[in-house]
């Protein structure tokens, strides 16, 4: 049978956008994109395998490689957000396979993504902290573990929205007698251009300002509890303890608590770099793990999902096929929008 022009079609899919590439076997990028979500619960199955196709067609285009009738890939590796349960990823897995992008294919939830690209080492834990949270591992022995992340039916605490709404109820309280004075009573309404916590909420409940913009007060946060705000440092110490209590329960799960290991720290909240919030979460980890390490995500996840088509395909990546990828997509930033 005839080899496909690319090794590995990689994806990365979250609920708001879509990245794709196209790799070689020595880890040359041939062509990177991002479109919309290509997710079955933002936009449906039957649409979310259409836009698949418009960005590998995309990506394809940009690579030169000629229009052919038969698979572009090796492989096709796809790491997306709603790949939560094993009848969701067989669903998914059939439709992808069934646009014929590529000879074999895998669907992988995309914690895994973010893992694989956060480390070089075969095996770890990788904490994911954006709007919401969620964990995932993979021990020495190849097992994995991760958690649900469907919210708080889950029993999911921490993340942005969390800080946020933390902020706020802080504000709200400080200014109603029932909590601790913060500055947050003056500059969560500032961030909101209101002068009052009261006239937040009450513009939240009025629909004039969308809840989901909680979201924005995570960096006020950090501000605050570098500045010394004992309600913000408490707000940041108690995700902290929950991010170190699900990094443990990974750890756990996968026998790896006297291994050596990374602990990969993905999603937007970690970018507000703070020294005591990254210290209390790994002093705690290591209580359990004396050699765990964090490690700051360091390539996006799309270098993540192609290493893994890379690892299915090969008895192990090369070192020099991963730097060149890590390099090229480092040099490339954000794919260019299709």
């Amino acid at each position: 049978m005839r080899r496909p022009p690319a090794a590995v079609l990689a994806v990365d899919g979250g609920n708001s956008k879509a990245d794709l590439a196209l790799v070689a076997r020595d880890g040359t990028l041939l062509a990177a994109v991002r479109g919309p979500t290509i997710s079955h619960q933002q936009v449906g199955l039957e649409e979310g395998t259409a836009r698949l196709r418009n960005l590998a067609d995309a990506a394809a285009r940009r690579a030169g490689l000629p229009a052919a009738n038969g698979p572009l890939a090796e492989i096709g590796l796809y790491t997306v957000a709603g790949a939560d349960f094993a009848s969701e990823t067989r669903m998914l897995a059939r439709a992808f396979a069934a646009a014929g992008l590529t000879q074999r294919t895998e669907v992988l939830n995309d914690t895994l993504a973010a893992l694989r690209a956060g480390t070089d080492h075969p095996f770890g834990v990788v904490l994911i902290c954006g709007a919401g949270v969620n964990a995932a591992a993979v021990g020495p022995s190849g097992r994995t573990a991760r958690l649900a992340a469907l919210g708080p039916i889950s029993g999911d605490r921490g993340g942005g929205r969390d800080l946020g709404m933390g902020a706020l109820g802080a504000a709200v309280r400080a200014r109603d007698g029932r909590g601790p004075r913060t500055v947050f009573e003056q500059r969560v309404p500032a961030h909101f251009g209101l002068r009052r916590p009261d006239s937040v909420t009450r513009a939240i409940y009025d629909g004039r300002i969308p809840e989901e913009r909680v979201l924005e007060l995570a960096p006020v946060v950090f501000a605050a509890a570098r500045g010394g705000d004992a309600v913000a440092r408490g707000l940041l110490d108690r995700l902290a303890d929950e991010l170190a209590t699900m990094a443990i329960a990974m750890t756990r799960r996968v026998g790896m608590v006297r291994h050596a290991f990374d602990v990969v720290l993905a999603g937007g909240v970690f970018q507000n770099h703070d020294d005591a919030f990254l210290a209390r979460i790994g002093a705690a980890v290591r209580a359990v793990a004396p050699k765990a390490r964090l490690a700051p995500l360091r390539s996006p996840p799309l270098v993540g999902a192609a290493l893994l088509g890379l690892d299915r395909i090969g008895s192990g990546v090369p070192g020099a096929a991963e730097a060149r990828l890590r390099e090229a997509c480092t040099v490339m930033g954000t794919p260019p929008r299709v």
